[in-house]
């Protein structure tokens, strides 16, 4: 469990900048380069923000605007992750099932059967498939009555975020009954006879087509995409100058318990089993369960979140967090706002304002020296660090350098205009500090609209000269703080 009292004491950490404290003078000590040039040298619009401490004792030794709130972008699953540990534990499992609500007499279900969902954010096509087995294994050769599916484990969320582009495949609708991350799979392919296009719910298995999601191409060249709900059915449409000879992306799903039934519905059908068409049941199903499946432990599934950041990871760990602490949780800002107050009175983290458990939401805020403050803890140190992800810095070519000096376990944190990093670095000498880097330029977010907020004019090379500018932080870090 994590406490205040494992933090580091700190009193009022110093709003301004602090002049590092150099060890004995060397030549490569003294010659670490000024923070105000380095800053000054990449050319950045907006407030660049920083503080850096010793991981061992969590003493802060640097810090630039490190008490002004910044958007963090994905570096919000590191204090996610926290938050799940602490409230679920490590070993945690989501269980998916298969309910039966009548009895079985010679193979024929004379009842109900519901797909439940558990808050399982890994849940895929390979695991329904499994479901289907068990289920044919039962004994159930017939469903004489409905086919339902539950999502209600987890608040119905229609999109993590409303700002974002329509078919932003990192920002699906969000239930208790997830499946491949509520993305459904978009291909097409030019022929002699026009374009073949496909939507389904592909594993590494198995190809299973859906029709809750449905494609079709426009005579048009903008927008790409559009998209409509109706009758309980995604409709997309494509422009067919933007096609080529082929291709394919990942489509948000607005409907996650239905596209999980279908998918379900089709496995179990290479089963014999037929099942009706699936409809969405509001209340949680009582019965006999027939089928389950369990999801890897949740010390793994954070591991791959930070790794892959994940949105929906982030934001169902959270929720059922926020619900395993007690909280009154109906919209992904209720439960982002638990996580705060408990990183308030837990962490010391007072003026954590965030509006999800994501990152994706741009009116979330941080500030560095309170995250520093928790990375350089030594329950978040042996909780945290083990699951992010091993960053490789570039070398003088441009390049990544898997050499480098500097190693580094942190978590990224990309939006546009926006560029996070926070975690540990590990000097050449083995010197081991706990960072947090926040960039950001938000007046140039506010300017976005509409389709700009896709593709930017200048976003890439604006984040590009963050990512450079937190390398050179962590290089002069080495010099100034390797003993």
């Amino acid at each position: 469990m994590l406490s205040g009292a494992a933090l580091p004491a700190w009193a009022n950490p110093p709003a301004v900048s602090l002049r590092p404290v150099l060890r004995p003078a060397s030549v490569p000590k003294l010659s670490a380069p000024d923070v105000g040039k380095l800053i000054q040298s990449e050319g950045l619009g907006g407030k660049v923000s920083f503080a850096v401490a010793d991981a061992g004792t969590g003493s802060l030794l640097e810090g630039h605007n490190a008490d002004t709130g910044q958007p963090p972008a994905s570096v919000t699953k590191a204090l996610t992750a926290l938050y799940a540990l602490e409230y679920l534990g490590p070993a945690h499992r989501f269980n998916t099932s298969v309910v039966a609500t009548g009895t079985v007499e010679n193979g024929v279900l004379k009842g109900d059967l519901v797909l439940r969902g558990g808050g399982d954010p890994t849940l895929d096509t390979n695991a329904l498939a499994e479901l289907a087995r068990q289920l044919k294994a039962a004994g159930v050769r017939e469903v004489k009555g409905r086919f339902s599916v539950w999502g209600g484990a987890l608040p119905r969320i229609d999109r993590i975020d409303n700002l974002q582009p329509e078919p932003a495949g990192y920002n699906p609708s969000v239930s208790g009954l997830s499946l491949n991350y509520n993305r459904v799979h978009f291909e097409w392919k030019r022929g002699a006879k026009g374009y073949q296009i496909s939507m389904d719910a592909r594993s590494n298995k198995y190809r299973p087509e859906v029709s809750v999601a449905r494609m079709k191409i426009a005579n048009r060249n903008l927008p790409v995409y559009t998209y409509k709900q109706a009758n309980g059915v995604d409709h997309w449409t494509v422009a067919k100058s933007a096609l080529g000879q082929g291709g394919a992306r990942w489509l948000p799903v607005r409907q996650p318990e239905i596209y999980a039934g279908q998918v379900f519905q089709t496995m179990a059908r290479a089963h014999g089993i037929v099942l009706k068409t699936p409809v969405l049941q509001t209340s949680a199903p009582r019965g006999t369960i027939v089928a389950t499946v369990k999801s890897a432990p949740l010390r793994d599934i954070l591991k791959g979140m930070l790794k892959y950041s994940t949105n929906l990871t982030a934001e169902m760990v959270g929720m059922a967090a926020s619900q395993a602490r007690g909280a009154n949780v109906t919209s992904l800002k209720a439960s982002a706002a638990a996580m705060n107050a408990w990183a308030g009175e837990a962490l010391g983290m007072q003026h954590a304002a965030l509006v999800d458990h994501s990152g994706l939401g741009e009116r979330s805020r941080m500030r560095a020296d309170e995250l520093v403050r928790v990375l350089g803890a030594a329950a978040s140190h042996q909780g945290l660090k083990p699951i992010l992800k091993e960053v490789l810095l570039r070398g003088r070519n441009g390049k990544i350098d898997k050499a480098h000096p500097l190693k580094v376990r942190a978590k990224t944190g990309t939006l546009h205009f926006v560029s996070g990093l926070a975690g540990y670095v590990t000097a050449q000498d083995g010197t081991e500090l706990a960072f947090a880097i926040f960039v950001a330029d938000t007046g140039a977010r506010d300017r976005l609209i509409g389709p700009d907020r896709e593709r930017p004019k200048g976003a890439r090379t604006w984040n590009r000269k963050a990512k450079n500018l937190q390398q050179k932080l962590l290089e002069r870090w080495g010099i100034v703080y390797g003993s």
